[in-house]
């Protein structure tokens, strides 16, 4: 049993998007993400679609790896167009349009969940937290305390695979003792998974026991921290980036 999870663990690579600093990536999927919620018509919906497959293209990211990403909310994907293709009002019935709403509607997580896919797919998660600390930058005017954010949102995105992982370990050490997962209905099998999440949460909470001791042995300060790479972006890629972003905002708003 493979459990997938919505951000996957970064696939090295040499092309342009793995290229790309992640200050401009985390732009670019903020501008992306609104483009496919402020969309209203089929065009902009599908546009912003064919975008998303054209980088995973680029980037040489298998497509089996991206659509791994939306294993997790095939619940939710199939509520939203069951939810909106069968209708009670005036009778209860399948409905064309509702369909086409749902099909619609479910294609915005579709896209959604790509953009976050490919994004943990082509960065690294240290240059993702210390994008994340550089835009936020401004915020220390306001003592927020922008290092720590950063750091916070780093650990947690670091911790959904190693979750999944750990929750496969437990589940395939209780199906070497006999345990089925995959028999009986729905509630059977829900309830199969019971067993699961105490070793689960145990292991977690000793995980981050063992980050935090190792982060203090480390006199870890946020505040004071050093980079390897050079944390300056190049004068032309912030204004492409610029373009791109207002680009997408414009398309979303328009179509």
């Amino acid at each position: 049993m493979r459990l997938a999870t919505p951000f996957s663990n970064y696939l090295p690579g040499n092309s342009w998007l793995h290229r790309l600093d992640a200050r401009v990536k985390l732009l670019l999927a903020a501008a992306y993400v609104f483009a496919v919620f402020t969309a209203s018509s089929w065009l902009g919906l599908l546009v912003c679609l064919a975008l998303l497959l054209g980088a995973s293209a680029s980037a040489r990211v298998p497509l089996r790896r991206l659509a791994r990403g939306l294993l997790p909310v095939l619940v939710i994907l199939a509520f939203t167009f069951v939810g909106h293709a069968f209708t009670l009002v005036p009778a209860f019935g399948f409905s064309p349009d509702g369909a086409l709403a749902g099909l619609y509607f479910a294609l915005r997580i579709v896209a959604l969940v790509g953009s976050t896919t490919l994004l943990t797919l082509t960065s690294p998660l240290v240059g993702v937290s210390d994008a994340v600390a550089s835009l936020l930058r401004p915020l220390r005017a306001l003592r927020v305390p922008v290092e720590d954010i950063a750091m916070v949102f780093s650990i947690a995105l670091r911790f959904i695979p190693l979750t999944a992982e750990e929750a496969e370990k437990v589940i395939f050490a209780l199906a070497a003792r006999g345990m089925r997962f995959g028999e009986g209905g729905p509630i059977a099998r829900l309830r199969a998974f019971q067993p699961v999440l105490v070793p689960l949460f145990v292991g977690l909470f000793r995980r981050a026991d063992a980050l935090a001791t190792a982060m203090e042995s480390r006199c870890y300060d946020g505040r004071n921290r050093t980079r390897l790479a050079g944390g300056r972006l190049a004068a032309s890629s912030l204004v492409a980036s610029l373009i791109a972003a207002a680009a997408l905002v414009v398309w979303g708003l328009l179509f």
